[in-house]
């Protein structure tokens, strides 16, 4: 059994984390550290998960010998502080992304967990989103031959809410950047179109990356002006095209302890692929869609702490996507441009 502890009780552990644990029972969650003024007006919640023992104290978590792994869901910005403290009380930590403000601070805690024979490792669990999967399984098939383009969209309609400040690279694009870069890897060149509708280099609220491996380029757009549903991912190949819309996100429960769904989603949902084959023959299918299971991340992290195997999100892919981030926002500080 591993025994692991929260640091945070917002809408990443009640949503993202808690409702996929359920199903892994090798896997205890024994504790969640909550500060005493994130708990003004909002203790009631607790009640919901009897089995956990909610404290005010780290040091108590940190103390606890039982536990093994320390899970950080706060903000970015105590990321580092929180990482280091569990690290050096010999656990294991899994950060929320971004994991670090920087690339030196990811550098340290990769560093000091190395050199303590622990793991450090990022949650990327949106390489687990039902329709990242179904890319993905589209394009090991090879029916779409070499690839050519790949778009990534992940967009809203909040004109009247863009403002001032640095958010939606970190908070929206981390994911699909992520998703990408495990795909493909480190790219030979990366154009940046990032900058702001109504307030030119001093927000982000306009992402446009492209990633160049060969002949194949790769791009991930953000955008908070977007109004009519957008395809989450479009592939073109030499053979063929696929389209897949958005999975969504899990169902939320405001009144109670959430539950995920591990349900197919509706045929109206499922990915469009249209290809053809080495006969000449055209092929017009629906793809059916993969489940959503953020729970895969915590087997595979599971395997590596108890049996030494390979971390599902390598140090060096969470350092290039934290690099990609900073230099996005800089090209929006500048309004654009290209690195």
């Amino acid at each position: 059994m591993l025994n692991i502890a929260f640091v945070g009780f917002g809408n990443a552990v009640v949503n993202y984390h808690l409702p996929y644990l359920e199903r892994q029972d090798q896997i205890n969650v024994k504790s969640i550290f909550r500060r005493e003024e994130d708990r003004i007006g909002d203790t009631e919640r607790e009640a919901w998960y009897p089995d956990i023992r909610f404290t005010t104290s780290f040091e108590e978590v940190l103390n606890d010998d039982e536990i093994e792994l320390i899970v950080i869901c706060t903000h970015v910005d105590s990321h580092v502080a929180y990482a280091k403290q569990a690290l050096e009380h010999n656990k294991h930590v899994l950060v929320e992304k971004p994991f670090a403000p920087t690339v030196e601070e990811a550098e340290e805690i990769f560093d000091l967990a190395k050199s303590k024979g622990l793991i450090a490792m990022a949650n990327q669990n949106r390489r687990f989103d039902g329709d990242f999967l179904t890319l993905k399984k589209v394009i090991d098939s090879g029916v779409l031959g070499r690839l050519i383009e790949i778009q990534s969209h992940y967009d809203y309609f909040n004109p009247q809410h863009i403002q001032k400040g640095f958010g939606l690279l970190h908070g929206l694009a981390v994911h699909t950047i992520d998703q990408l870069y495990s795909l493909f890897g480190k790219p030979e060149a990366i154009h940046y179109d990032v900058r702001s509708i109504n307030h030119p280099g001093e927000s982000d609220d306009y992402v446009d990356i492209d990633f160049h491996y060969g002949l194949l380029k790769t791009t991930v757009k953000c955008s908070l002006a977007v109004k009519i549903n957008h395809p989450k991912f479009i592939v073109h190949g030499d053979k063929g095209s696929f389209i897949k819309y958005s999975s969504g996100h899990q169902q939320k429960n405001p009144d109670g302890v959430t539950k995920a769904s591990f349900e197919v989603e509706p045929a109206s949902n499922w990915g469009e692929l249209s290809y053809i084959d080495e006969n000449g023959i055209e092929h017009n299918e629906s793809v059916k869609s993969e489940i959503t299971d953020y729970g895969i991340l915590y087997e595979k992290l599971y395997a590596s702490i108890k049996t030494g195997a390979e971390k599902p999100v390598k140090d060096e892919e969470v350092l290039a996507v934290l690099k990609i981030l900073n230099d996005g926002v800089e090209a929006a500080k500048n309004s654009g441009g290209s690195q």
